[in-house]
């Protein structure tokens, strides 16, 4: 999507994305390496009663659901970060996430930038969200006519 295709107030859904145990392990062991997200035979006797994604990558599968479904082909090109983020309920392995990110500002910086402020909610099958971040992209346009 065009920067110019945001408004505030918009709900855009991307997914499903289906995580499975190897996905979990595999990202865990690289980036994550806590028992709840290598050791399923420990983890089932944790306090999440079962193997749990880091949320790290919780955050990694909202971005490709993000950059495939509504950055791409944009002029999208960094972000200064996010607000804040939220871990409300675990991803487990064979989990379906869909992303809704609502739009809460569209402005235009006086370096001339396109500014998007969004709300990123990852929710499982069951409709149990399982993150919930506002982050901000930053998209190079084109410089505004003077006057």
């Amino acid at each position: 999507m065009l920067f110019a295709e945001f408004h505030p107030g918009q709900r855009l859904e991307a997914g499903p994305f289906q995580i499975d145990q190897s996905q979990v392990l595999d990202f865990a062991r690289d980036w994550d390496p806590q028992w709840f997200h290598t050791d399923p035979e420990a983890a089932a006797d944790g306090p999440f009663q079962g193997l749990i994604a880091s949320g790290w990558q919780t955050c990694g599968i909202a971005m490709r659901l993000a950059a495939q479904s509504f950055l791409a082909g944009s002029e999208s090109f960094a972000s200064p970060g996010v607000a804040y983020i939220k871990w409300p309920a675990p991803v487990r392995p064979g989990d379906s996430l869909r992303l809704v990110a609502t739009v809460i500002e569209v402005r235009r910086s006086r370096s001339g930038l396109g500014v998007l402020r969004w709300r990123w909610q990852l929710f499982n099958q069951h409709g149990q969200e399982a993150l919930d971040l506002e982050a901000t992209s930053l998209f190079k346009l084109p410089m505004a006519p003077s006057s």
